[in-house]
C-alpha cells in the first residue's frame, strides 16, 4: 500500500518502447524533459529456472547453525535427540506418521475427493484400487509401469492374462525390466529416506549370499518375450547380477555372445562387479576382468565410469596386494585416455586398495586430495557417498596425520560437496575418526574448539570417543573441562558405563585444583558436584535395566571430592553408605580417601565420624596408625571417645 501510494505522487509518464534488431530496451520521457540519447535500459534474455532455484539462492547464503539441530527433527527441546539410537529412532518416528497419514488416505479414500490445487498434484490424489473384478488394458499396465507401481502392474498383468487380453512385447520388456531391478518386491517409496538407509544398512550385514527368486515372475516374462532381444537379455542379466544369481548371471552373457547378441556397457559393467563371487582368487578374477573388456572392445562398447569403478571393485577384492596395486595403476591410466574421469567413488576404491589395514603404509590419499582439493562434486555412482568416509578412516587408522584429516574436512564443506556424506550412519562414522584423530593430536584448547563445535547436534560421541576424550583430558590435566564432559556423559545416556564414571573420578581425583585462587576453588566445587550426581545416578540405576553397582575404589573417589569441596555433610552420608554395606561392596576406598575424610572430621570438630572410620579400616585390614594418630591429636576426647579409641588401638598405642 506504501508502495502504490507513492507512485500515485509520481508525474505521469508516457512510456514508450523501442525495440531493435540487437537487444530490447526501454525509454521513459516526461512532458518537459527527456532522457540522454546514449541512455537506455537493458533487458536481459529469460532464463529458464527451477522451481527450486530462488530457495537454494536464498540457502546459499546462509551457513548450517551448529547451535541448531538437523531440520528433519521437531524444534522442541523435549524432541531433539541426544543419542544415535534417539536419533535414528525421532527420524523414523516422523516417517511413520506420514506412512500413518498414507495409510488413511489410502484406506478411506473417499474422504479426499476434492481437488484445492491447480494444477492438480498428482501425488495427493488417491491412488487406483485394483481387484479381480476391474477393468484393465495395456494402456493401464503401461501408466502403473511408468508410475513404478510394481505390486499393481503385476497384478494388472495377470488379470489381463485370465482375460485373455494380449501384451505386446515392448510392455513386457517394460514390466521385465521393472520386475528384474526390484527381484519382484515392491519397493520403499523414494519419501521415506530414513527408513531406505536403516534398511539398507541392515541389508549390506546380512547379505551372505544370493536373494534373487529363482523360477519367479521375473523369469517367466524372458521365456514369453520372442524373439529375444538385446534388452531383454540385459534386463534378466543385470537383476540376477544385483541380487547374486551370478552363475547363471555370467551364463546368460555367455550365451548371448554366442548368439552373436551384442549387449550394452551397463551389462558388462554388473557381471564385472561380480567377479569375485565368480573365481577364487586374484590370478583367475584379473584374467575374466581382462577377458571381459576385451569382449567389449571386440564389440566396440565405449567403457564408462561404471566400468572403471567396477575393475576397481574387482580389484579390491584381490588378497594379493602388489597384484591389486600394480592392477589399479595399470587401468587408471587406460581409462583416462578414454576420456572416463574418475569420480569420488573412484578414489574410494583406490583408498581400499592401496590403505589395507595388514598392508604397507600407502600416501595415496596425498595425491588424491592434491588433485580433487577444491572441486565440487555430484553424484555419479552410488560409491560416491562412501568416499569421505573411508577418506577420514585412512587419516586416522592408517597414516594418524591431522593435517590430511583437516584437508578432507575442507574439501567435505566445498561447494555443495556435503551433499556425497551419505546416511547418517557413515555421517557418523566421519565424525568419529575425525574427532578421535583431533583428540590424540591436537592442544586439548583447539580439540575443545572443535568439540563445542559439533557436539551434540552434528555428531554425537559414542562411548569409545568420550573414552579418548577423556584420555586427552587427563594427560593435558585438564580438569576444568570435567563438568562439561560429564553434563554431555549425562545427556548422551553414558551413565551406566562404569568405565567412563571411573575414569572421570581418577581425572578429578588425581588433578586436585589449587584451593588458593577463586577460579580453582570454585573448580573444586564443581568437581564435587560432579562426584555427588554420579552418587545420585547410581542409586537410581538400581531400579533400571542397565544398573551400575558401587564399588569401594568409585565410593572412596565421590568421598575424596567432596571432601575436597567442603560439602561434608554429604560426604558423611556417603561414608555411612560405604560403612553399612562393606560387606556387599566389592573393594574398599583407597586409605588417602579416609585421610581426608577424617581431616575434615577433625576439621568439623566431628569425633564420632572419625572413629567411625577408623573402626571400618580395622575391619577391613587396612593401614589405621596414621587415622588413630591424627584422631588422637586432632581432637580433645571425652571418655567415650577415648575409650572407643584404646579398644580400637590399644593402650599402648597411645603411650608411644
Amino acid at each position: 500500500m506504501y508502495l502504490t501510494r507513492q507512485l500515485r505522487l509520481l508525474p505521469k509518464a508516457s512510456i514508450g518502447r523501442s525495440i531493435t534488431t540487437s537487444s530490447t530496451h526501454y525509454t521513459t520521457t516526461t512532458g518537459t524533459a527527456s532522457q540522454p540519447a546514449g541512455e537506455h535500459i537493458e533487458v536481459p534474455n529469460r532464463i529458464e529456472r527451477s522451481p527450486t532455484d530462488i530457495l537454494k539462492a536464498l540457502a546459499s547464503t546462509v551457513g548450517r547453525d551448529h547451535t541448531a539441530p538437523h531440520y528433519k527433527y521437531h524444534d522442541d527441546p523435549f524432541l531433539i535427540p541426544m543419542s544415535n539410537v534417539a536419533k535414528r529412532t525421532y527420524a523414523m518416528s516422523k516417517e511413520a506418521g506420514r506412512k500413518a497419514a498414507k495409510w488413511i488416505k489410502e484406506e478411506h479414500h473417499e474422504l479426499f475427493l476434492h481437488k484445492e490445487a491447480q494444477p492438480a498434484i498428482e501425488k495427493f490424489a488417491p491412488s487406483m484400487v485394483y481387484t479381480e473384478e476391474s477393468e484393465v488394458d495395456e494402456s493401464s499396465l503401461g501408466q502403473l509401469i511408468e508410475q513404478g507401481e510394481l505390486k499393481d502392474a503385476v497384478l494388472v498383468y495377470n488379470l489381463m492374462g485370465q482375460k485373455g487380453i494380449a501384451v505386446s512385447p515392448e510392455l513386457k520388456q517394460s514390466l521385465l525390466e521393472l520386475v528384474c531391478f526390484h527381484n519382484n518386491q515392491d519397493p520403499l517409496p523414494e519419501e521415506y529416506i530414513e527408513e531406505r538407509w536403516f534398511l539398507q544398512n541392515n541389508r549390506r550385514r546380512e547379505r551372505h549370499g544370493k536373494t534373487w527368486k529363482d523360477g519367479d515372475l521375473a523369469e517367466t516374462l524372458y521365456a514369453e518375450i520372442e524373439p529375444k532381444t538385446p534388452k531383454t537379455y540385459a534386463s534378466l542379466i543385470r537383476g540376477m547380477a544385483k541380487y547374486l544369481q551370478c552363475e547363471r548371471a555370467y551364463a546368460l552373457l555367455q550365451e548371448a555372445g554366442e548368439k552373436q547378441i551384442q549387449l550394452d556397457t551397463n551389462t558388462f559393467n554388473s557381471i564385472i562387479q561380480i567377479i569375485s563371487f565368480l573365481k577364487d582368487n586374484a590370478e583367475q578374477r584379473w584374467q575374466l576382468c581382462t577377458e571381459l573388456l576385451q569382449q567389449m572392445s571386440e564389440q566396440k562398447l565405449r567403457p564408462d565410469l561404471g566400468t572403471l569403478n567396477a575393475v576397481l571393485q574387482c580389484i579390491s577384492t584381490f588378497g594379493n596386494f602388489k597384484l591389486a596395486r600394480t592392477s589399479a595403476l595399470k587401468v587408471l591410466p587406460e581409462f583416462k585416455q578414454l576420456g572416463v574421469s574418475p569420480s569420488l567413488g573412484t578414489y574410494y576404491y583406490l583408498l581400499i586398495i592401496f590403505c589395507r589395514e595388514r598392508g604397507p603404509v600407502s600416501h595415496v590419499i596425498v595425491d588424491i586430495l592434491n588433485e580433487i582439493a577444491g572441486r565440487e562434486f555430484r553424484v555419479e555412482h552410488p560409491k560416491d557417498t562412501y568416499f569421505f568416509a573411508t577418506a577420514m578412516d585412512v587419516c586416522r587408522n592408517h597414516l594418524n596425520d591431522k593435517s590430511l584429516a583437516k584437508k578432507v574436512n575442507q574439501l567435505l564443506h566445498t561447494g555443495n560437496n556435503y551433499d556425497l556424506i551419505g546416511d547418517s550412519f557413515k555421517e557418523s562414522v566421519y565424525y568419529r575418526n575425525y574427532l578421535a584423530l583431533l583428540c590424540q593430536t591436537e592442544s586439548i584448547e583447539d580439540f575443545m574448539l572443535t568439540y563445542d563445535l559439533l557436539v551434540p547436534n552434528i555428531y554425537i560421541p559414542e562411548p569409545g570417543i568420550m573414552e579418548e576424550v577423556l584420555r586427552t583430558i587427563e594427560i593435558n590435566a585438564a580438569v576444568e573441562h570435567v563438568p562439561r564432559i560429564w553434563s554431555d556423559m549425562v545427556v548422551f545416556d553414558h551413565t551406566h558405563r562404569e568405565s567412563l564414571l571411573l575414569y572421570v573420578l581418577r581425572i578429578m581425583v588425581d588433578n586436585r585444583p589449587n584451593a588458593d585462587t577463586p577460579a580453582q576453588s570454585q573448580l573444586s566445587e564443581q568437581c564435587a558436584k560432579v562426584a555427588l550426581d554420579m552418587y545420585n545416578k547410581i542409586e537410581e540405576s538400581v531400579r533400571r535395566i542397565r544398573k551400575v553397582s558401587f564399588t569401594g575404589q568409585m565410593l572412596g573417589d565421590i568421598l575424596t571430592l567432596l571432601v575436597r569441596g567442603n560439602n561434608y555433610e554429604k560426604a558423611s552420608e556417603v561414608f555411612t553408605h560405604i560403612d553399612k554395606n562393606q560387606h556387599r561392596i566389592p573393594g574398599t576406598p583407597a586409605e588417602s580417601a579416609l585421610q581426608e575424610y577424617v581431616e575434615a572430621s577433625v576439621h568439623e570438630k566431628s569425633p564420632s565420624q572419625a572413629l567411625a572410620v577408623l573402626q571400618y579400616a580395622i575391619d577391613n585390614n587396612m593401614e589405621s596408625s596414621v587415622l588413630a594418630k591424627r584422631i588422637h591429636d586432632g581432637f580433645t576426647l571425652n571418655e567415650t571417645h577415648l575409650a572407643k579409641l584404646k579398644s580400637l588401638v590399644g593402650e599402648g598405642f597411645l603411650e608411644k
